[in-house]
């Protein structure tokens, strides 16, 4: 079985991004700018932002965090988005979610410019990408797209079983995998046999949130899961699918940690890049 290393992979993209910021300023006399808004005290946002401050500038972008209080009113947040919208020195703007309840998570997405909208949330980049045309990917299917590609080059009529269907990951890594001319099946919570789905499946992605739910007599031998998971157990951080039975069978699976995580971080660098050379070309 292949141990699909996504540390080893997104390291690798990081550098490739290094050099091409570095050629970018040279060209320029710029650099990307990445601003990311964190609103409130969660634990786990406050480390995704500390690292995205620090690999941005590791691949040296500018980079920019702010920090506001829980109770920060939703028209101020908006006025900000609104003030970076109309910042030449900013390329991509990322607002962390989740927010706190008294602000409206769409309205946030829909203020940001569709141009840096480096998540691939707004609208207009959903519709973009459902419709076949260039857009910002949202970063973790992005991930799973090139861990994907890195063990099997040629994706053309596998048949993919993604197991979940949210706005974040299962309908965008359809998308990609559609244009990658997959037969793709989308299952969900209410999906009758899932394990019989998983059975037929070339490449499993698993982004449900259940922790292992995925079991060794789920897999087709020599298939490709990957898995988007994070799940805290009393056992610590799992992902989505049973990693002990599942690499008895699988071709290629992604650890939890160590997979699809570092992966994601790598690709927002990249949505950056992308969207500070679209406005540099006009």
């Amino acid at each position: 079985m292949i141990l699909i290393d996504g540390k080893k992979i997104a390291a690798e993209l990081r550098e490739e991004l290094k050099k091409e910021v570095s050629e970018l300023k040279t060209k320029h006399n710029t650099a990307p700018g990445l601003t990311v808004i964190l609103v409130g005290e969660d634990p786990a946002s406050k480390i995704y932002v500390k690292n995205k401050e620090k690999f941005a500038k590791e691949v040296g972008m500018n980079s920019e965090a702010l920090r506001y209080p829980a109770d920060l009113q939703e028209k101020t947040l908006l006025n900000k988005i609104e003030e970076l919208n109309k910042d030449n020195n900013v390329s991509g703007i990322l607002v962390q979610l989740p927010l706190p309840k008294h602000i409206d998570k769409r309205k946030v997405i829909e203020t940001i410019d569709h141009k840096k909208d480096v998540d691939g949330f707004h609208p207009m980049n959903v519709g973009n990408l459902s419709s076949g045309y260039h857009s910002s990917i949202p970063c973790t299917p992005l991930g799973c797209s090139l861990l994907l590609k890195k063990v099997e080059k040629n994706l053309s009529g596998k048949h993919a079983v993604v197991i979940g269907r949210s706005n974040l990951n299962g309908k965008p890594m359809t998308q990609l995998l559609l244009k990658e001319n997959c037969t793709v099946t989308i299952t969900h919570s209410k999906t009758k046999d899932l394990k019989a789905e998983c059975l037929r499946a070339d490449i499993i992605i698993a982004a449900v949130g259940i922790p292992e739910l995925v079991k060794g007599d789920w897999v087709k031998k020599g298939a490709i899961v990957i898995d988007v998971g994070i799940n805290k157990t009393e056992k610590g951080i799992v992902g989505d699918v049973a990693f002990d039975e599942v690499s008895k069978v699988a071709g290629a699976l992604t650890p939890v940690p160590g997979g699809v995580g570092p992966m994601t971080i790598a690709c927002l660098l990249s949505n950056t890049v992308e969207c500070f050379k679209k406005t540099q070309s006009k």
